[in-house]
């Protein structure tokens, strides 16, 4: 065995030096120069290093030597293709502070020896969440589990996944989750007003979110947080396509989003961070992590963030603080015990509630100033989400692992709205429009644990991957309005003179209407990935999920969800894959006998082709999709034995569409993430979701500039989006259709790194300050994008 391995610079000495050590450990007669390199057909998962050792024994057919501690807390990437034996283990032992000999058909594994001469030992970047994307530098992961459990490559998921990662958030200042989701390939965003924003993908609303993979639920009418998520406390956002039932259990068909968080290390690091940008605005954010004793097996990560973000609107401004505490503790060898909390308070000045009316009292576009705000200067939306988290793993020697975890969160709001949203101004005199005015106060509250066993299964003398889980989680959502303002005078005298100066209401003490509804979802899911042939894998799971809430008169119990998926290799790059998926949603709608409607049941059909270049670190995907959303309700015209509305049920929304997107490293100095979506959602043969435009495209790249100018990195994007359109109330009362027409913006970014430890960036937004907007038809308004903004930040780095 080679006991010394050199502490090197990567010169090109050095890299020689590295390669010529990295085959001293092979058999004599591998090594001798002239000899052709023998290479072995892996078929490996990402999973617990154990395990993956195991598998590669065989598969190579070696007899394994290693002691089991040696592998506890560790995990192994996936290693698949024909490759070079040394290449297959180096890649295998990747980050795990490990180094494999064999020699005379005997694989070995022991500690990297310590000491001077002695390699530093490369960060652990991956765990049963995928793999960590911070330090990377790279645009595209490497491995996620947001679709199954199981931890896989993108290009061995078989649905659309789409990933933001911390470096793509990092050269482009995306600090918010807004700003990640314009950069999501095929997701589109509809602006209510100031506080309040929904996301689509594939002509449905998201409204499942996860959290290290724990479904959460969002109701975009009483929004408490979800879409004013701040990502300094976040490795990656992931955006699964298509219907996630088999994790999430309740939703809709459209696509989930997963949010990562950072993970402690057990180096010390750290950065704080200082921007200042257009309109007053400003922010800082401190991140620190490392090990908390000698030994590293404790490790902890802090992150605050402070933000004072005034805007283009006139009077309004929000101001943002953010907590994360994270804590890892190696109980044992094989046990890892996590405890976090955040925390997060969003507290805005001068609201707006609904936007622009459409149409003035002519029935033209009034057409106002992107700086107008018709929002009371009292007005206010807060926001605050607080969680705290824990989990628990352990690692078997077989390669099992069990894991199990919990999370309680809360989400509240304290809305004191008042807002110049209602009428058509009459373009002479302002007349015609009065106040929108409301008060809600309230929270959810929510409980949610996830368990499930994962490992190797041998079958037929192949490696199979199987995932056993139960979940389960309650939501109790209390509310209080008040919308009775007495004699409060809400008439605007002259909507074009409005600055946002009017008295706030008296409520009265008691509320107007009140809300308390508990929620209770419990689930068993299993998934097993078949590995059929060395090219062939079919994945195969299901979940059964019983769903209650009393107030909304929805039980539900029993209900199966299935996943099936199958990836084909054609070579050791491209793969065709297709998939079928479920999803469901309780409704309360009754029909003429006063029997309750069925589940909404979502179901996404797809089938594409996806890529994997230099090593997984470029890929490209190509999908077809189909999505239908069955039982929808509409009205009989009859009433309920109890008087209500009648409904029966009919087939409901289908969405037809493609997607192709690349992202990762084109060179060593180059990423790239782009992406081009089309999808046309009809409802018995009429167009429905226009409000999302039918086509986008979104194209960000950065370049990373060597000796010729060290130090500078320069990046920028541009996005488009199709023409979008709704109907929208006319002064008569009529409704007349008003569209929205297509428009491209365009970023910049440059970043420079004085040193190793400071570096500055500048990121310039719609520089060609394109003037745009979006309407939301509910409620016949419209809100202008941002204009031209630049922002600075500058970075020290521990």
């Amino acid at each position: 065995m080679l006991s010394l391995l050199f502490r090197f610079r990567r010169t090109p000495l050095a890299r020689a030096a590295l390669c010529l050590g990295l085959a001293l450990p092979l058999p004599a007669a591998m090594a001798q120069a002239g000899a052709p390199v023998p290479v072995v057909r892996f078929d490996i998962a990402a999973q617990p290093l154990a395990g993956a050792l195991d598998q590669f024994a065989r598969q190579a057919g070696l007899q394994l030597v290693f002691q089991p501690g040696l592998a506890a807390q560790r995990q192994a990437p996936a290693v698949r293709g024909e490759l070079p034996l040394r290449q297959a283990l180096d890649a295998l032992l990747q980050g795990s502070g490990l180094h494999g000999q064999v020699r005379d058909g005997t694989l070995t594994v022991q500690p990297v020896v310590s000491g001077e001469q002695s390699l530093p030992e490369v960060k652990v970047v991956s765990n049963q969440l995928g793999e960590i994307t911070e330090g990377t530098g790279s645009y595209t992961p490497g491995t996620i589990a947001t679709a199954t459990r199981l931890v896989l490559t993108p290009r061995e998921t078989p649905q659309s996944v789409s990933v933001v990662t911390r470096q793509k958030m990092d050269d482009f200042q995306l600090t918010s989750i807004d700003q990640v989701m314009e950069h999501t390939p095929g997701v589109s965003i509809v602006t209510y007003d100031s506080e309040r924003t929904e996301y689509f993908a594939r002509g449905f609303a998201i409204q499942n979110f996860q959290y290290d993979g724990i479904p959460m639920m969002r109701d975009s009418s009483y929004s408490a947080g979800n879409t004013l998520s701040d990502m300094v406390m976040y490795d990656r956002v992931e955006v699964l396509k298509g219907a996630t039932g088999l994790l999430t259990g309740v939703g809709t068909p459209g696509a989930t989003i997963n949010l990562v968080r950072k993970k402690p290390t057990r180096e010390f690091q750290g950065h704080i961070t200082g921007s200042a940008g257009r309109w007053d605005s400003y922010r800082t954010e401190v991140d620190l992590s490392g090990a908390l004793n000698a030994s590293g097996s404790v490790r902890a990560r802090g992150v605050a963030a402070y933000s004072d973000r005034h805007s283009h609107k006139d009077g309004y401004r929000r101001k943002t603080d953010v907590f994360y505490g994270i804590v890892e503790a190696d109980l044992t060898s094989s046990t890892l015990l996590t405890l976090g909390l955040d925390a997060q308070h969003n507290k805005p000045r001068a609201s707006t509630w609904g936007g622009i009316p459409v149409l003035n009292a002519q029935g033209e576009f009034n057409a106002m100033p992107r700086s107008f705000n018709n929002g009371a200067s009292w007005s206010h939306w807060d926001q605050y989400t607080r969680t705290g988290f824990a989990t628990l793993e352990h690692s078997f020697d077989n390669g099992w692992l069990v894991k199990a975890q919990f999370n309680h969160q809360v989400n509240g709001y304290d809305a004191n709205l008042g807002s110049a949203a209602s009428g058509h101004p009459d373009p002479v005199d302002g007349s015609g429009v009065s106040m929108w005015a409301g008060q809600y106060v309230g929270r959810t509250t929510s409980k949610a644990g996830d368990v499930y066993l994962s490992g190797p299964l041998r079958l037929a003398g192949r490696e199979h991957e199987l995932v056993l889980g139960a979940s389960m989680a309650n939501r109790r959502w209390k509310n209080s309005s008040w919308w009775d303002a007495g004699s409060y005078d809400k008439s605007v005298a002259d909507y074009y003179r409005w600055n946002g100066q009017v008295p706030r209401p008296n409520w009265n003490p008691a509320p107007d209407g009140t809300n308390d509804e508990t929620t209770r979802e419990r689930g068993l899911y299993v998934t097993a990935r078949w590995n059929l042939r060395d090219d062939w894998k079919l994945i195969t799971g299901g979940r059964w999920s019983s769903y209650r809430n009393r107030v909304a008169g929805q039980d539900e119990s029993g209900v199966f969800v299935p996943y099936l998926g199958t990836v084909v290799d054609l070579n050791d790059a491209y793969s065709l894959y297709g998939s079928y998926t479920g999803i469901f949603t309780p409704q309360s709608l009754q029909d003429e006998q006063g029997r309750r409607l069925d589940p909404l049941q979502g179901k996404n059909y797809e089938v594409g082709m996806k890529a994997s270049f230099m090593g997984g670190r470029l890929n490209a995907s190509a999908a077809v999709f189909q999505l239908e959303q069955d039982n929808f309700g509409v009205e009989t015209g009859g009433v309920t034995p109890n008087g209500g509305t009648a409904y029966r049920a009919i087939k409901g929304v289908k969405s037809k569409g493609y997607e192709i997107e690349v992202a990762g490293q084109i060179t060593p100095a180059w990423q790239l993430q782009a992406g081009y979506s089309h999808s046309v959602s009809r409802q018995q043969g009429e167009r429905v979701s226009t409000l999302t435009p039918v086509s986008q495209f979104s194209l960000y790249t950065s370049y990373k500039f060597g000796a010729s100018l060290p130090g500078l990195t320069l990046g920028g994007g541009m996005r488009w989006q199709d023409k979008t359109w709704g109907d929208v109330s006319t002064p008569s009362g009529q409704s007349v259709r008003h569209t929205v027409k297509s428009y491209w913006l365009m970023d910049l970014m440059a970043g420079y790194a004085f040193n190793k430890n400071l570096s500055a960036s500048l990121v310039v937004n719609n520089v060609l300050d394109k003037k745009y907007y979006s309407i939301f038809s509910w409620y016949s308004t419209y809100t202008w994008g941002e204009p031209r903004s630049v922002n600075v930040s500058l970075t020290y780095k521990f």
